[in-house]
Order: structure tokens, then sequence, then C-alpha cells
């Protein structure tokens, strides 16, 4: 027997899935792990200079649509 819960869920996902969406599962790096900020740091220190890191940087402040945002 479903509990409510899980039938609020089921019905929930049929609803998404008529309009035309599927689920998707996505794993990130946990920002929590030990190391991860350190691992960050290094690997932007290891761009420090790279041509092609700066024009990807200028393109995507370029691209960027900030409107509204604060």
């Amino acid at each position: 027997m479903k509990t409510g819960t899980s039938e609020r869920v089921q019905k929930h996902r049929a609803a998404l899935r008529a309009s035309g969406l599927r689920p998707v599962q996505i794993w990130v790096p946990d920002t929590r792990r030990a190391g991860f900020a350190e691992e960050c740091r290094r690997q932007s220190l290891a761009l420090q200079g790279d041509a092609h890191e700066r024009e990807m940087a200028d393109w995507l402040e370029a691209a960027a649509d900030r409107e509204g945002w604060q």
C-alpha cells in the first residue's frame, strides 16, 4: 500500500511526464568534501594567464544576460 506522500510524488512525476518532461539524474562534485576548495584553487591557478581561458571569459562576459540581476 502506498503512503500519501509517495502517491503525491508519483502523481506529480506523472504530470511532469505528461507535460513532456523526463527525469534526469546529474552527479556534481560534493562541495562539502575535504579538499574541494583547495582543488578549485589549484585548477584556477593553473588557468591563470592562459590565452584560451581569457578568450572564454571575455566571451562569457559579452554573452551574459544580467538584466534584472542585482
